[in-house]
């Protein structure tokens, strides 16, 4: 499996069976791969433009130089996270992102914040099997500490979740959530411009 016709299979939202000739063996490479760079990241220290380098190899693409990332940082892929302008990412964060992460401009993402983007099915004969769906941030979204997003989920521009927060579905634009599940806390009125 090559790494766009597995991004083209994810991006469908299509199961991934663990079974399947090539696809254990080309998620274990990026295993490998993404375990590599964050130790590197992870390990020493680095200034903001040699993290935003390790970052760019990590994701395969180039960042946009308003990045900040303290490390440590952990993922399992890499390869499909897209990042905005003046995105924050505090330490200890965990980006499971086989199934895809978009943090829009302006998003601060607390410590130990969690993003993950696949689960596996119900049925135990099907359990090997994983779900892969996108985990989508707005702008100027903040997430607070401890927060774990999960699969499938869009979080509309504004809103903020409350630190160790469960998020398991969309969050509309300009509220704040909390809890576990999250539940609507309230609802912001953003100043005009």
């Amino acid at each position: 499996m090559t790494l766009d016709a597995f991004l083209e299979h994810v991006a469908q939202r299509k199961p991934l069976d663990m079974y399947t000739p090539g696809v254990f063996q080309f998620l274990n490479e990026m295993n490998d791969e993404a375990r590599r760079i964050t130790a590197e990241l992870n390990n020493a220290y680095h200034s903001m433009d040699e993290i935003r380098e390790l970052f760019s190899q990590l994701s395969g693409k180039p960042v946009n130089p308003t990045l900040r990332i303290f490390p440590p940082l952990y993922t399992d892929f890499g390869k499909n996270i897209q990042v905005g302008k003046n995105v924050f990412i505090n330490g200890g964060c965990h980006f499971q992102d086989q199934g895809g992460i978009t943090l829009g401009d302006d998003c601060l993402i607390g410590h130990n914040v969690v993003f993950a983007t696949l689960n596996h099915f119900i049925e135990p004969s099907e359990r090997a099997s994983l779900q892969p769906a996108p985990i989508v941030l707005g702008k100027k979204v903040w997430v607070g500490s401890s927060s774990t997003i999960l699969q499938g989920v869009t979080i509309g521009d504004n809103a903020i979740i409350a630190a160790g927060s469960v998020v398991t579905k969309d969050v509309p634009a300009n509220t704040i959530v909390g809890g576990v599940p999250a539940r609507l806390i309230r609802y912001i009125t953003p100043k005009e411009a």
